[in-house]
């Protein structure tokens, strides 16, 4: 369930869009920064808000690969596979995340720490291979670095 205050943070983007709809994405957005995930409850109120069918607002937030119906973990980490970070030895890394944290692609650590997800580019290919955890960029990983960084993460 939306709360009242969620629901007046997502009138406000209104203001910024021809209609309504248009600011359909971004009530997803504000629905995630409050529960980091998009239930089909949270769908449900959004019908009822932009005046479309939850097919209609789950078809948007399927489309976007950053707006997560499933829940995670406190932080989701991304994890640049593209083919910069593929030649600068990507492969051992996603090998390390996985040991470390327990978990494959799509999976949440057992603690509910960490979720761990592919993404195609980060736009740092100077810096490969590269993740994100939650909206910090770590570059230049190597596994020794991968245990500093997640360790800075409880």
């Amino acid at each position: 369930m939306l709360t009242q205050e969620q629901r007046l943070e997502i009138e406000q983007e209104f203001e910024l869009y021809p209609n309504k709809q248009a600011a359909c994405i971004e009530a997803l957005k504000v629905v995630q920064k409050h529960h980091r995930w998009v239930s089909d409850e949270s769908l449900k109120d959004l019908s009822e808000i932009f005046e479309m069918s939850v097919e209609e607002i789950d078809s948007v937030a399927t489309f976007y690969n950053l707006i997560y119906r499933k829940p995670v973990g406190k932080y989701v980490i991304l994890l640049c596979d593209s083919v910069c970070c593929y030649i600068m030895d990507y492969e051992s890394v996603l090998q390390h995340l996985q040991k470390k944290l327990g978990i494959k692609y799509g999976e949440t650590s057992a603690d509910g720490r960490f979720t761990l997800l592919p993404v195609p580019c980060l736009g740092t290919c100077d810096h490969a291979p590269a993740m994100m955890v939650g909206s910090d960029l770590h570059r230049d990983l190597t596994p020794e670095k991968i245990d500093e960084i997640l360790s800075k993460y409880t």
